[in-house]
């Protein structure tokens, strides 16, 4: 059974430590952090949109990575790897060609025996919830993918799926694994579904 370096008590990996012991080691290093800066630094709202970022690239990594490992030629499509730097010039901007940019999916990837091409839209919540609400108003790409990486599962609908009421939840079944365009080696799915355990576990 596995323990925690610093108290001994039960948790989930060799080497690493309990939730506990965790949790108060994250605040006293922010307790550091925040005697540090004496001035400036961000706020409130830059870091919960930094955090947010970093999550959603974290996922992005995880689903690219997934897809190469099983011989797919994978290619960043979205607005930050078609536009370098675009993002911070778009905050605050509402115009028509902002809203198409942003909406631009995350990959196109492509089945390198069938040649078969799709757009994937890669997803982030802790909560394992997704719904055709949390889709960009009027959102184009109807055909794309919508691979949702929550603490524990990774599961895949279309967008039209979402638009016709279908569902990604923590008791729903839509398994990434299940789709049969892709045609994906479940093994290697759960190996990356317990990465993604070991990254958002305390997010």
């Amino acid at each position: 059974m596995a323990e925690c370096i610093k108290c001994g008590q039960f948790t989930k990996y060799n080497g690493g430590l309990c939730t506990k012991c965790y949790n108060e080691k994250n605040n006293k290093d922010l307790e550091l952090e925040e005697t540090d800066v004496q001035e400036g630094g961000l706020t409130d709202k830059e870091k919960n949109y930094r955090y947010g970022m970093i999550k959603g690239r974290i996922a992005e990594t995880l689903i690219q990575e997934l897809f190469l490992s099983l011989k797919y030629n994978v290619f960043r499509y979205g607005m930050e790897n078609t536009i370098p730097g675009i993002m911070e010039l778009l905050k605050g901007v509402r115009s028509d060609v902002a809203q198409e940019i942003r909406r631009m999916p995350d990959f196109v990837i492509q089945n390198s025996t069938t040649k078969d091409v799709y757009f994937v839209e890669v997803k982030f919540r802790a909560s394992g919830n997704f719904k055709a609400k949390d889709l960009p108003k009027d959102y184009p790409y109807t055909n794309a993918y919508i691979i949702l990486v929550s603490k524990k599962h990774i599961k895949c609908l279309t967008v039209q799926e979402l638009l016709d009421g279908k569902e990604m939840t923590p008791e729903s079944r839509n398994y990434l694994g299940n789709r049969k365009e892709f045609d994906l080696d479940k093994e290697v799915i759960i190996d990356f579904c317990n990465f993604a355990i070991q990254f958002f576990e305390s997010v």
